[in-house]
């Protein structure tokens, strides 16, 4: 795990995790330095992750005051009941799909909920926040961030792509990682993680990119994916590509099987 902190106001908290025949994927938190402090998801929730700490490198936990949930899948939700507890005064940002699926697990308390769908804004003090349904995404509770003072974009899964080394998904710009690997990532990830773009009309697909391309973010920073700043025009090219992309279709029990029959026996 590495934390670094970009000109935009943004922290970046990068992990990643090590997927078998896909390669590295980042999976980023980040946080907004507003005057109202916003952290943007709470990262991986693995045993060995202890997110409040890895926050406290940057701002002490009980003055952060928003916790933006792009949706409520594991790799996003890791340190937020901790966070919770450690920030008395913070509310999360979701949706109400978003508190359902997590109701399911350990229910939000209401009182510490904030509903907000696309479209709709978040005043944070020196700025405004806004909800945005990104073209790519792999959960109905899904939301992206607009940062309407630096012209980020938090675009949760949307932009990813697993990536063949641990340095290339440690990276603190995507240009550190040659771009045909990054193209042919983002296109692997869109069939793993979004497999329902398969069977859009690629017309009206147009429509949920063309709102980012007007938007004309400053940085695109996705949860899997190094920070891509002032690459919009291939960013979305590499989006438009993905209707009618070929299924992605993951190993069997054989191939379990022969992974399996591969690993070395643990010593006696």
């Amino acid at each position: 795990m590495q934390t670094h902190k970009t000109d935009q106001d943004v922290t970046v908290f990068n992990d990643l995790a090590e997927i078998p025949g896909l390669g590295f994927l980042p999976v980023n938190a980040f946080l907004v330095h507003a005057e109202q402090p916003v952290v943007i998801d709470t990262g991986l929730g693995t045993d060995d992750k202890d997110f409040v700490s890895w926050l406290s490198e940057a701002i002490d936990p009980a003055d952060v005051r928003w916790i933006w949930l792009t949706h409520p899948d594991r790799d996003h939700t890791g340190g937020l009941y901790d966070l919770l507890d450690a920030a008395p005064q913070a509310k999360v940002v979701t949706t109400f799909i978003g508190v359902g699926i997590l109701s399911t697990e350990r229910p939000l308390p209401l009182d510490r909920v904030h509903l907000l769908n696309p479209g709709q804004t978040l005043d944070v003090g020196d700025r405004t926040l806004s909800g945005l349904r990104p073209p790519l995404f792999d959960n109905p509770a899904t939301v992206g961030v607009v940062d309407h003072k630096t012209g980020a974009l938090f675009s949760s899964d949307c932009f990813g792509a697993p990536l063949p080394s641990a340095e290339d998904a440690s990276a603190y710009d995507v240009r550190d990682v040659q771009a045909d690997i990054t193209r042919s990532g983002q296109l692997l990830w869109a069939s793993v993680d979004s497999p329902w773009v398969q069977n859009v009309d690629r017309t009206r697909f147009q429509t949920t990119v063309d709102p980012i391309r007007a938007l004309d973010p400053t940085t695109i920073f996705s949860t899997h994916l190094p920070p891509a700043r002032a690459l919009n025009p291939t960013m979305l090219e590499t989006i438009e590509m993905t209707p009618g992309i070929d299924p992605f279709v993951g190993p069997d029990q054989a191939a379990l099987e022969a992974m399996l029959a591969s690993f070395e026996p643990l010593p006696a």
